[in-house]
């Protein structure tokens, strides 16, 4: 892949629509081309990623079986990567922000890639867990390097949904992973099935080494030449790591932000983890039959992520704070839906429409939170901030939902469980109202001046 560094024998030729600053690019520090080709590449290592993740999800029968585990420990074996995911978000979020984002993507996949391959090697629960918290290590830093490697390549007014376009894949890996799951564990086995997804993620991970980042890549600004890139300021001393932290709860904004996404996460890694077992246990679905309809409302989440990133864009492209007031409004939706889901409609047609639809609105903050967040934060911090969006959704979002779920389940039984969880989304609307009160006032300008209330689409 070409070097993204903002030099004639790399860029295209000033003039042309590729080149930076011309009408047709947007002001990308890098051609239009490049720009969307590392995303691409951005995407299907995203999707491995969560193929990796996920796929256990299509094992649950054959360990419960095999095993005699209980759902409790069944809900750990997702939980755990979301754990180490969060433990080990920050730190490598800092290293990626100090040394290259590229580069810690292409170490980060390698790893989470390797121990996705041991999970088919385990002899047992204790060594599977472990080896399911290796994936969680590994996966840690992509995210925060990922999204902002994405915030330098495109403009600020795009990042929501940008950002919540290369979500999506996320979705889109749990779909393959529940609905092919489903398809090959019965036939060729829970090992098998858990390393046939290893291969890809390490082979995307290496193409990450000939990624190159310039300066304006990691800043998201434009290449400046002629006189006015005698003005501009050299480059500023790293921010030492309290400062860092400080930075990054300095925010009203930001904090309400985390914990609104967190809680968001927390009813979405529910419907991702147990849905196929609902199924299958109320509805006497088979295992295929259950990853089919679990695909179709994972699909739906996937769809909402890009659709309701790309409509807080819109929305706040009239009025800053409606970034964050949408995805808020839609929270409460996804409590209605999800709710009268699980609760009340009888099992039928009815009741997946709404499934699916409560899948769909549930996403509506998985692109505006960390583009927002970045937004607020210093731009050298980008990976550090989308770390901590990471650290926080993870531990209090990703992670508490399969397991707290499982517990219910093995205490009130699966339905129970499952229509008490949507109640997360109360708090979650009300914590992204509340940090759109402030969002307007921290609101940070990109180096052109321009602010996403400002620009249209």
């Amino acid at each position: 892949m070409d070097s993204p560094s903002p030099h004639p024998a790399v860029l295209p030729a000033p003039g042309s629509p590729d080149a930076p600053g011309s009408p047709g690019s947007e002001k990308l520090p890098v051609s239009r081309r490049y720009a969307w080709t590392v995303f691409a590449l951005a995407f299907a290592l995203m999707l491995t990623d969560f193929v990796d993740r996920q796929i256990i999800v299509a094992t649950f029968p054959l360990l419960k079986e095999e095993w005699g585990l209980s759902d409790t420990r069944l809900g750990a074996l997702v939980s755990v990567v979301s754990v180490t995911v969060a433990l080990g978000a920050l730190p490598f979020a800092l290293v990626a922000d100090r040394w290259s984002r590229a580069k810690s993507i292409a170490v980060m996949g390698t790893v989470w890639s390797l121990a996705a391959m041991a999970c088919a090697m385990v002899g047992n629960y204790a060594q599977l867990l472990a080896a399911r918290a290796a994936i969680g290590l590994g996966e840690a830093g992509y995210g925060p390097a990922g999204g902002a490697l994405m915030a330098g390549l495109f403009p600020q007014r795009l990042r929501a949904t940008v950002v919540g376009a290369l979500q999506a894949a996320g979705p889109l890996g749990v779909v393959l992973g529940v609905f092919l799951g489903g398809l090959m564990v019965p036939s060729l086995g829970w090992r098998t099935t858990l390393a046939v997804f290893a291969a890809p993620g390490l082979l995307l991970a290496l193409l990450f080494l000939k990624v190159r980042e310039g300066r304006e890549v990691r800043e998201g600004r434009t290449p400046v030449a002629g006189p006015a890139a005698a003005a501009a300021p050299a480059d500023a001393a790293p921010i030492r790591t309290r400062g860092a932290l400080a930075e990054l709860f300095r925010s009203r904004t930001a904090v309400a932000s985390y914990l609104g996404g967190a809680m968001q996460l927390v009813v979405l890694s529910t419907l991702y983890a147990w849905l196929p077992s609902y199924l299958t246990r109320t509805h006497d679905h088979t295992s295929a039959e259950a990853g089919a309809v679990s695909a179709a409302a994972v699909v739906a989440s996937a769809v909402g992520t890009v659709v309701l990133g790309y409509a807080a864009d819109r929305a706040g492209a009239a009025r800053a704070r409606r970034k964050l007031t949408l995805p808020a409004g839609l929270a409460l939706l996804a409590l209605v839906l999800l709710t009268s889901a699980f609760a009340w409609a009888p099992a039928g047609p009815v009741q997946l429409v709404l499934i699916v639809a409560g899948a769909f609105t549930v996403t509506a903050a998985v692109g505006p939170v960390p583009a927002v967040v970045m937004d607020v934060v210093d731009p050298e911090l980008r990976a550090t901030a989308l770390g901590m969006v990471t650290l926080i959704q993870n531990l209090f979002g990703l992670a508490v939902g399969p397991l707290l779920t499982g517990w219910l389940s093995d205490t009130l039984g699966i339905a129970a469980a499952l229509a008490l969880m949507p109640l997360f989304c109360a708090g979650a609307a009300a914590a992204l109202w509340t940090a759109s009160r402030s969002y307007e006032r921290e609101l940070r300008t990109d180096a052109d001046g321009a602010t996403p209330q400002a620009a249209a689409l």
